[in-house]
């Protein structure tokens, strides 16, 4: 079925009407820096690179050769990006919209409390924001879980000039749909079809094809499950994974969903089969960075473009006992972030600074002068540029569970991750207090300590604070 190409149908537009809903009116308060204004003004405004994978953890970049020769050599690495809720829909919702999930109102990959249905932001997007600044957009990739209903109406959402999105299935390595503006084509499991290749070739053709500042988002599905690569991308084995908290043995003072995960010999073998199956699906991916860095090299932009590399989230490999994502702890939450712009940044370094996916739009926008209405993140180009200026040592965690967030999901939570502690309340009551400066590795849950009450009180107040709503599940608690 290879090639087979379906126009869209004529109920786009009630499709439209009825799930893209409301344009945000609140104003963002981003602004570009110095040098970033002088650079958006003047004669070639920048351009915008972003390149999204997939479930990728914060520590695989050494498995990326070309990450690491033409992004990390020559860019800033950001070695404490987190997520605030560490599942697809909710972190590619507040990348689009720098919007926690308790104010985009996605918080799940599924109806009704996350996916496509729940975002009602797509009228103000750094899509839009960018557009409107006179950008010409594409996004390349995967868009939100749950979006397949109205890929096959035809509806692309607003502020893309550009529309080349996974339309079923919400992202496959072989055998999958996808639509190009509104035009739905079958791809098969030839070697050729391999999505993130065909991805790749399409955001190549996007840089090659387009005049003027071009904004690209480029989304590939890997290096998600499941593991099928194709053979030439093999890594082999990659032996044996530990780490302090891998298989933890002693769990009896973890929430019930982590105090009852089995551990055995089948999980070391998950944990081997993950690692081996990412390595080679990130393998595709830094192959498609290469092209597209050459692509900007080939048409004259590379020398004034931003190209932000990151994960949507991170991913649990057996620490705690768990595997997947969605939940408080570092290894879901921690993201690989790694920013190259040569206008600004004139030798490569390591930046420690505790930085957001919400902070990636309103980047954006101040370097393309556009505002970031609604935006709850901040801006980057200050930490880019070297200046000492006050920043964030505390964030919001939260999550609401659904159907796909594997076995021994993590209730409905939310909590806050500081430089220095980690504090989490789930739905039914239990509660993770971690000392970071001790216990980076997330092992002792002092939040039952008498001598620990003090502080959790106060992480507790603040998280009743700062999470307005609570997650969907709370209120029947």
């Amino acid at each position: 079925m290879d090639g087979r190409i379906f126009r869209r149908s004529g109920v786009a537009r009630a499709l439209v009407g009825f799930l893209l809903v409301a344009v945000l009116v609140a104003v963002g308060s981003a602004q570009p820096s110095s040098r970033a204004a002088t650079a958006a003004a003047g004669p070639r405004p920048p351009n915008i690179v972003l390149i999204l994978s997939d479930d990728q953890r914060w520590d695989t970049l050494g498995w990326m050769p070309n990450v690491e020769r033409l992004l990390v050599a020559h860019g800033v690495t950001f070695t404490n990006a987190f997520v605030p809720n560490s599942m697809c829909c909710p972190s590619r919702v507040a990348i689009l919209t720098s919007q926690y999930s308790h104010t985009s109102g996605v918080w799940a990959n599924d109806w009704p409390n996350g996916g496509y249905l729940a975002f009602h932001g797509a009228n103000s997007t750094i899509a839009t924001w960018l557009q409107s600044a006179g950008y010409t957009t594409a996004l390349i990739g995967k868009y939100l879980n749950q979006y397949r209903a109205a890929a096959f109406h035809g509806v692309v959402p607003p502020g893309w000039n550009r529309w080349v999105s996974f339309a079923a299935d919400n992202g496959k390595h072989f055998n999958y749909w996808m639509t190009f503006n509104g035009q739905l084509r079958h791809y098969g499991d030839q070697v050729s079809d391999f999505s993130t290749d065909v991805l790749a070739n399409q955001a190549v053709d996007f840089i090659r094809q387009t005049k003027g500042p071009l904004f690209l988002y480029f989304a590939p599905y890997a290096p998600h499950t499941p593991y099928d690569a194709p053979a030439s991308d093999s890594c082999g084995p990659l032996g044996l994974y530990h780490s302090e908290s891998w298989g933890e043995q002693d769990v009896s003072d973890k929430p019930p969903y982590v105090a009852n995960s089995p551990w055995g010999p089948a999980q070391v073998a998950e944990t081997r089969n993950i690692r081996e199956g990412q390595c080679a699906l990130t393998t595709g991916v830094d192959r498609s960075v290469g092209e597209i860095v050459s692509a900007l090299q080939a048409t004259n932009r590379l020398q004034n473009t931003m190209i932000v590399y990151m994960s949507d989230n991170g991913y649990m490999w057996g620490e705690h006992r768990l595997f997947h994502k969605s939940k408080p702890y570092d290894e879901a939450i921690r993201i690989p972030m790694v920013i190259r712009y040569d206008p600004m940044i004139s030798a490569p370094r390591v930046d420690s600074h505790m930085v957001l996916n919400l902070d990636v739009a309103p980047t954006f926008a101040a370097l393309g002068g556009a505002a970031a209405p609604g935006a709850e993140g901040r801006s980057l180009l200050p930490l880019l540029e070297g200046q000492q200026v006050p920043w964030r040592d505390t964030f919001l965690l939260e999550h609401s569970y659904g159907w796909d967030d594997g076995p021994n999901h993590a209730p409905d939570f939310c909590g806050l991750r500081t430089t220095n502690w980690m504090y989490t309340m789930y739905m039914g009551g239990a509660e993770e207090l971690y000392d970071l400066r001790t216990d980076p590795a997330e092992m002792n849950n002092v939040a039952g300590l008498p001598s620990a009450q003090a502080q959790r009180d106060r992480m507790r107040a603040e998280v009743f604070r700062r999470c307005q709503p609570l997650p969907p599940r709370f209120h029947k608690t």
